[in-house]
């Protein structure tokens, strides 16, 4: 999970090309591993945390005989992924729910950091909140609203990607163009 931080129209690298490696900023003392760390904001909230967090909740409710709907055993916990969470959660499964629920107050809670730390026009959210959107957004806003800032938000658009799944594609595109510019 990355970031690309736009300033003054141009993409800003940072000192050594590392800028927007939101990603690692650490959102809790434990929680999945992403980037390396555990509690890490791509821990709680890409798609492969999400997947971790999910089945490490699957296989306590498993063990306690109380399993999920999207995982009703153990042979079935390598098959959970962000995708199977979240249609149980549509579909009502209250752990399911539960897990997307955490998921967006992590999200809103990384966004407060950035709303306050950098005090943005506008941030794109692509990838796992385009695809879920329903499912994170009212967690994620509630989390938002209460710790960010109210001068620095009321200043700041939060959309879902508009170039959908191709978010990550042109992201890597325009770093490339940024380097051939260099």
């Amino acid at each position: 999970m990355g970031a690309g931080l736009i300033l003054g129209g141009r993409l800003y690298a940072g000192a050594n090309d590392m800028a927007g490696e939101v990603g690692h900023i650490r959102l809790a003392e434990d929680g999945p591993l992403g980037y390396g760390k555990a509690g890490s904001f791509e821990g709680f909230c890409s798609g492969g945390g999400i997947a971790r967090l999910a089945r490490a909740l699957a296989a306590e409710r498993l063990a306690a005989g109380d399993p999920p709907g999207f995982c009703r055993t153990a042979a079935g916990l390598d098959a959970v992924s962000a995708q199977t969470v979240g249609e149980a959660a549509r579909a009502g499964d209250p752990l399911a729910i539960d897990i997307y629920a955490a998921v967006g107050r992590r999200l809103g809670q990384a966004l407060a950091i950035l709303v306050d730390t950098l005090n943005p026009q506008r941030i794109v959210i692509g990838s796992i909140f385009g695809r879920q959107r329903e499912l994170l957004e009212p967690f994620a806003l509630e989390v938002l609203r209460r710790e960010a800032l109210s001068v620095a938000l009321g200043a700041c658009e939060i959309v879902p990607a508009g170039l959908g799944e191709q978010v990550g594609d042109y992201a890597g595109l325009s770093v490339a163009l940024y380097q051939l510019q260099q």
